[in-house]
C-alpha cells in the first residue's frame, strides 16, 4: 500500500482503513475524479488507473512526479533546507516556472501551511497562512514508488463530467466531491477559484446514473443530508462516522457521519 504524500481536506485515509470490503473486488480501470491526495489510489495500486482534477496545480504536482520524481525531490530537498517563516511566504508568493519547481513548491507549502489547507483567493493565488509543521521531507516519502504506480495511469487536468463520461463498463469510478448540500449553507468548500454549487451535485448525480447505465461499478462518498439522500435515491447507501481534523483548534473538531453511496 503506498502513502499519499499530500494532506488534503476531506482525504480519505480513514476510508482506506475501515471501508475498504465496501468495493467490488473486481473491476477493469480505476477512475477517480477528484483525486486530491489519492489515498484510495495509493491503497489500491491499481494496474491501470485515470485520476483528475479540477485543481491545476495539484494535477501538475501528479504529472511532474510521473515523468521526473528525483527532480521533484531535490528541489523540495532544498526547500527543507531553507525552510522559515520569511522563506515560506517567498515561496507562497513566488510561481516557478517548471513544472517540477511547481511540483516541488505546492508539496512544501502543503507539508508547512495550516492543516495541510489548499485555498485560493479571487485571482488564484494560494493563500493559506503558514502553519506549525516544520518536516518537509517525510519517513513515508517514497515518491520513486509512486511514479512507478503513475507510469500505468492517466492523469487529466479536467472537470469531473468529462472523466466519469470516459469510464466504460467494467470501470470502477470512485467519486468523492466536495460536500455542498442543497439549501447552500453549509460553508461549502472551496474548490479551485469556484464553489462547487448544488447544480454541480446534481450534474455529478447525472454523470454517475450514465455511467451505470453502460454497467460502470460506482462507488460515492457525500455528505449525510436529506437533499443528497433524495438525489442518490435509487443506490444503496451506507452511513458512517468519521472523525473532522480541519479546524482551528481540537474543540471545534468533531465526528461527521456521511454517506458511502453504491451500485456495482
Amino acid at each position: 500500500m503506498a502513502i499519499p504524500f499530500l494532506k488534503w481536506a476531506g482525504g480519505k485515509r480513514w476510508f482506506t482503513s475501515r471501508y475498504l470490503d465496501i468495493l467490488p473486488q473486481k473491476y477493469n480501470r480505476y477512475i477517480e475524479p477528484f483525486v486530491g491526495s489519492g489515498a484510495l489510489f495509493f491503497a489500491l495500486e491499481p494496474q491501470e488507473a485515470v485520476i483528475g482534477d479540477i485543481n491545476k496545480p495539484l494535477v501538475e504536482t501528479y504529472m511532474a512526479i510521473k515523468d521526473d520524481w528525483e527532480q521533484v525531490l531535490e528541489y523540495l530537498r532544498t526547500h527543507s533546507v531553507q525552510h522559515s517563516k520569511e522563506y515560506y511566504y517567498s515561496v507562497r508568493a513566488t510561481l516557478p516556472e517548471t513544472i517540477h519547481q511547481r511540483a516541488a513548491r505546492f508539496i512544501y507549502l502543503n507539508r508547512t501551511c495550516w492543516n495541510g489547507l489548499y485555498r485560493v483567493n479571487k485571482a488564484g493565488n494560494f493563500n493559506v497562512p503558514i502553519g506549525t509543521k516544520t518536516n518537509i521531507i517525510l519517513d513515508t516519502d517514497d515518491f520513486k514508488k509512486l511514479a512507478k504506480l503513475l507510469e500505468n495511469t492517466t492523469i487529466m487536468h479536467s472537470d469531473f463530467e468529462a472523466i466519469i463520461d470516459s469510464a466504460q463498463e467494467g470501470d470502477l469510478v470512485f467519486a468523492d466531491p466536495p460536500y455542498t448540500v442543497k439549501h447552500n449553507n453549509n460553508g461549502f468548500v472551496k474548490y479551485n477559484e469556484d464553489m462547487f454549487k448544488w447544480e454541480d451535485q446534481v450534474r455529478l448525480r447525472d454523470a454517475i446514473v450514465r455511467a451505470t447505465e453502460r454497467n460502470v461499478k460506482i462507488i460515492v462518498t457525500n455528505a449525510n443530508h436529506s437533499s443528497i439522500i433524495e438525489l442518490y435515491s435509487n443506490f444503496k447507501r451506507k452511513v458512517i462516522s468519521r472523525a473532522s481534523v480541519i479546524a482551528a483548534s481540537n474543540n471545534n473538531r468533531g465526528t461527521y457521519e456521511e454517506l458511502i453511496i453504491a451500485k456495482y
